[in-house]
């Protein structure tokens, strides 16, 4: 049933908030609750919350702050759905950025919204993901069609795969022995890997290649 159904029928769009934020969730709240037949039916702080509150209550919606405690929710977008697929989620989101509103729609967001947005596109990316379609601000996605799609922070194609090594935990030599070149060019594409993403070690690479949906949210 579309947004405009439910509507006119008197039924309520449940939807979860999730940022570790109060006051941003208050924010969001109170522009929800604003509008005709939404009521905000749970408030979570963490991706491990959101997924089990939403896995219990099957809102309409989830509303999904992409960083908080514990990593990147990004890659949790996928268990959420399977435990609630009928839910909407919607991305919220710092990152005005083509590669990872990409991210977001490939793991199953419906809708993409950058936090600093106007009230309205919170409320017409619910109303769009409801009705069966996908929302995102027309300037990102713009730049989004603009944009030949590939890797994401201008990696080229063996520095996303060597980045996906990394991530999947081989060393160096692993790599080198994989991708049939030398160590010595396996820690040139490490370097400028970090100077790319802006990282600076292990940890923060691994975190980008899941963020960015080069390797699954086990490894």
């Amino acid at each position: 049933m579309s947004d405009a159904e439910r509507a006119s029928e008197g039924q309520t769009v449940t939807v979860i908030l999730a940022d570790d934020h109060e006051i941003v969730r208050d924010g969001i709240r109170m522009i929800l609750e604003s509008e005709p037949n939404i009521e905000v039916v749970a408030e979570v702080g963490d991706g491990e919350s959101a997924r089990r509150r939403t896995s219990g209550l099957k809102p309409d919606v989830l509303v999904l702050d992409l960083n908080m405690p514990g990593g990147s929710s990004l890659p949790m977008i996928p268990s959420i759905l399977e435990g609630s697929p009928d839910t909407a989620i919607i991305a919220l989101t710092m990152q005005n950025d083509p590669a990872f509103a990409r991210a977001a729609f490939r793991h199953g967001a419906r809708g993409y919204v950058v936090k600093r947005a106007a009230a309205r596109e919170l409320i017409q990316a619910i109303r769009e993901a409801l009705s069966g379609g996908t929302y995102i601000n027309p300037q990102l996605g713009a730049r989004v069609a603009a944009e030949p799609e590939g890797p994401p922070g201008g990696l080229t194609a063996r520095e996303a795969e060597v980045l996906a090594l990394i991530a999947q935990g081989y060393t160096n030599p692993e790599i080198a022995e994989r991708l049939v070149v030398s160590v010595r060019t396996v820690e040139t594409h490490r370097a400028a890997i970090h100077r790319k993403v802006g990282t600076t070690n292990r940890a923060e690479l691994v975190r980008y290649a899941r963020e960015h949906g080069l390797v699954d949210a086990q490894t």
